[in-house]
């Protein structure tokens, strides 16, 4: 099947990469926590800018020291994001400057064989408009200063990313696709599911219940079929939804998944 293109939007933990995912698709699909690791798989959403098409994945945060073996899984699933990309945004936080994270990210991105677009975030008025030139030691190009959270600079940003998308010639026309909804309580083997459906590591796996928390949808074939699968945050009994906070959101999307499927596929724990 063909594809729109892959924007990989990447960078350390913390660095608002899905408050800007978030800004880019005019909704809130990524969840958003003010605190690190709250992306865990890389999440694609379709975007569209100036008359083009194009899928944005949002990853989590990249660490060079993972302190164990689910941010490391985290790390992995970022550089395969990047490895899949046609264009990366690199999103730094301006107001601290680059990091060890940020400069092990660097690294890996001057390696890319893809255009790097830097974003340098938190640049939320002119008065922090000096920072974005102390970013050029990036050596990734020219940053464009933005505020994911407030919109400012994203439409120039979006300009840069869609003059360096693949020509549009490219692109085929894509057929729509059932889709198939993976639901049931945490740590029941969803996502294990999903990734021998796709025949790669896809999703997260780890024995910690939560692991996955945005809905996480790939096209896999079946019998020469594409379907749509999608995997979904488990689903307890009650949401706890009195701080509303990124449980309670995954909870939220993952029936709102539901509702949109055209066929659920519920897991439970045969032991």
């Amino acid at each position: 099947m063909s594809r729109l293109p892959l924007v990989a939007v990447v960078g350390r933990p913390n660095v608002g990469k899905s408050t800007l995912v978030n800004r880019i698709v005019g909704r809130r699909l990524a969840v958003v926590e003010a605190k690190a690791g709250v992306t865990r798989d890389r999440k694609e959403i379709p975007a569209r800018w100036n008359e083009r098409d194009f899928i944005v994945v949002d990853t989590g945060g990249w660490e060079l020291t993972p302190s164990d073996d689910l941010v490391a899984d985290i790390r992995g699933q970022a550089e395969f994001a990047i490895a899949a990309a046609d264009v990366i945004v690199f999103v730094v936080d301006a107001q601290t400057g680059i990091t060890a994270d940020d400069a092990g990210v660097v690294e890996m991105l001057r390696q890319a064989s893809v255009p790097v677009v830097v974003a340098a975030n938190k640049v939320d008025g002119s008065k922090h408009d000096h920072l974005v030139t102390d970013l050029w030691s990036a050596g990734l190009g020219e940053p464009i200063g933005v505020s994911a959270l407030h919109g400012r600079g994203s439409g120039d940003l979006l300009d840069r990313v869609v003059k360096l998308l693949p020509p549009k010639d490219d692109e085929r026309d894509q057929e729509p696709v059932a889709t198939l909804a993976i639901l049931g309580r945490p740590n029941v083997g969803k996502s294990t599911l999903l990734n021998q459906l796709a025949g790669e590591e896809r999703v997260l796996v780890s024995p910690v219940a939560g692991t996955t928390r945005d809905p996480i949808d790939v096209v896999v074939d079946m019998d020469g079929e594409p379907f749509r699968v999608v995997d979904t945050a488990g689903i307890r009994r009650r949401a706890v939804s009195a701080d509303k906070g990124a449980d309670f959101y995954s909870i939220m999307r993952a029936r709102k998944a539901l509702t949109e499927a055209d066929v659920a596929l519920l897991i439970i724990d045969g032991h």
